[in-house]
């Protein structure tokens, strides 16, 4: 239809303005913001997205940790260079991995959905759940995991400063940044728990 019809066009230069029925669904960055769907599931979506991040932390562990764990269940020496540090690295771009995407997936989603936050976007709890024991630098039992994972659901609801400030931060910051805190608390817990002799 021509402009002189007397009929405005409408403006899709901005489509995030658009109802969400005329826009294209974002399949890859609800795939990765719902981590794999979780964040469907109708209870406790934040719960399930953290219990991710516990998974994943386990089975990036045991890959990158076997080689260490065997050296020291044989009783030979561990090699610093390739066994710890490597490793660790591998571990910490992982997380910075997460969090990036992270990002961009639940910027995407939020437009898409025209909702600052919305409550099935998990990979923040994932992402958080990561820097949880990223950031505690250390491989732990099962005792560890279970705590790492209590107190970062503690804190992610209690939302400590800056917490609550960080969600004020634009798109995929905001919904990410908060859970981030939340997990260098979390850290600083397990840090504590360990001088403790817990």
């Amino acid at each position: 239809m021509s402009a002189d019809s007397g009929t405005a066009l409408p403006n899709t230069a901005d489509a995030s303005r658009l109802p969400i029925a005329t826009q294209r669904k974002p399949r890859l960055a609800l795939f990765i913001a719902t981590a794999c769907g979780l964040g469907y599931i109708p209870v406790a979506p934040g719960t399930w997205g953290s219990a991710a991040g516990v998974f994943l932390t386990i089975v990036v562990t045991w890959l990158t940790s076997r080689g260490t764990l065997a050296a020291v269940s044989m009783g030979r020496s561990v090699n610093f260079w390739r066994e710890i540090l490597i490793p660790g690295y591998a571990w910490f771009l992982i997380a910075l991995a997460v969090a990036a995407v992270g990002v961009w997936a639940s910027s995407q989603v939020s437009r898409y959905s025209h909702e600052k936050d919305p409550q099935f976007v998990v990979v923040d709890e994932v992402s958080g759940q990561l820097f949880t024991y990223v950031f505690a630098f250390t491989v732990g039992n099962w005792k560890y995991f279970l705590l790492g994972f209590i107190l970062f659901r503690v804190f992610d609801i209690w939302k400590p400063f800056p917490a609550r400030q960080a969600e004020s931060l634009p798109e995929g910051w905001g919904i990410m940044a908060d859970d981030w805190v939340a997990g260098i608390y979390a850290a600083i817990g397990l840090w504590l728990a360990r001088a403790a002799g817990l």
